[in-house]
């Protein structure tokens, strides 16, 4: 399989925007998205406004917040645990699990170089979570897969 340089076509489910619930701090949300701009902030009643919009404005919400002080810190183990949340799911760990060991990159073209990689640069912070994901998941659905044992 080659390598997935974005998340459109037949690999957009690997986006933040698509569909799946999940939980941050008892509140179920609609995406990953949703659920990432709220942790953003610890004020509850702003948490449960992106609970009933799409993912694209609940991207333009998140920039609006008051942002918790401790953000830069827990941001990637705020996003690792909603996306576990969703490979956990048999539909997406299977889908996951079928691409191999082909490198996962956020290719994007509106300038995000930490969570993925716009114009050859970027961290792609986003692939190599899900990407670490994959090989835990493969791990544990077959704990031999290391040529041990």
């Amino acid at each position: 399989m080659s390598d997935i340089k974005e998340f459109q076509g037949e690999y957009r489910w690997l986006s933040n925007f698509w569909p799946v619930e999940v939980v941050f701090d008892f509140i179920t949300y609609p995406s990953i998205e949703h659920a990432y701009q709220a942790a953003k902030t610890r004020n509850i009643v702003a948490r449960e406004a992106f609970r009933n919009c799409t993912a694209g404005e609940a991207k333009r919400m998140g920039r609006t917040l008051n942002i918790r002080e401790d953000w830069e810190a827990v941001k990637l183990v705020v996003m690792e645990g909603l996306l576990r949340q969703k490979f956990l799911t048999p539909h997406f760990r299977e889908k996951l699990l079928a691409t191999g060991d082909c490198q996962i990159i956020e290719g994007n073209k509106w300038g995000d170089t930490f969570w993925g990689v716009c114009r050859g640069k970027g961290e792609n912070h986003l692939g190599k979570l899900i990407m670490g994901i994959r090989e835990e998941l493969r791990m544990t659905t077959n704990p031999h897969a290391d040529g041990e044992g």
